[in-house]
């Protein structure tokens, strides 16, 4: 009789075939990014991450990288875990410009982005925003297009909401000036 392994190494993991499916490593397991037709992204979801990588890739220019849903190594409950954020910013402090390999991010981002999707919820995305926040990420921005705002996520200090022209400044990201409404606008987002 076969017994099936259940249970994924990060090494497995990180060996799984590329395919038109997002996987997450959560728990030992390869889990789908989005779970249904109701999750995934959909017009919004993928106008704000186009117009957030714009936006954060003019800023970047010589500081760091800003990255499309790109899988990050990092541990959550004393396991490896590998979530995909749908954006990431990472500095040339942490990981160095000349460093060119077609793997996951080896070390825990300034900044990771989540867009919420149909079918997810905030008080999921706040779960998440606390595991990356444990797991030594820096910051943690929560979009909702519906409401049109950024809940921004600190590790020693309590969420903020930002909406309209409130800036989205911190001293993580120097000179970065823009606000929840160049984004939403850029995006194109009613």
């Amino acid at each position: 009789m076969t017994q099936l392994k259940t249970q994924l190494t990060l090494e497995e993991f990180l060996a799984l075939p590329e395919g038109d499916i997002i996987y997450e490593l959560i728990d030992g397991e390869a889990v789908p990014k989005f779970k249904n037709d109701e999750m995934s992204p959909k017009f919004f979801h993928s106008s704000i991450t186009g117009a957030l990588f714009i936006l954060l890739s003019a800023w970047a220019q010589g500081k760091g990288r800003v990255v499309i849903e790109w899988a990050i190594k990092l541990t959550r409950n004393q396991q490896d875990w590998v979530p995909v954020p749908d954006l990431t910013y990472i500095s040339y402090n942490r990981l160095a410009a000349d460093w060119l390999r077609d793997e996951a991010c080896p070390v825990a981002p300034e900044l990771v982005i989540e867009i919420i999707s149909p079918g997810q919820s905030f008080g999921e995305m706040t779960e998440k925003a606390t595991d990356y926040l444990k797991a030594k990420v820096q910051r943690v921005w929560i979009i909702d297009t519906k409401a049109k705002t950024i809940t921004i996520f600190y590790p020693d200090a309590l969420p903020q909401t930002k909406r309209g022209t409130d800036s989205l400044e911190d001293s993580l990201f120097e000179n970065l000036q823009i606000t929840p409404q160049q984004i939403f606008q850029q995006a194109k987002i009613p």
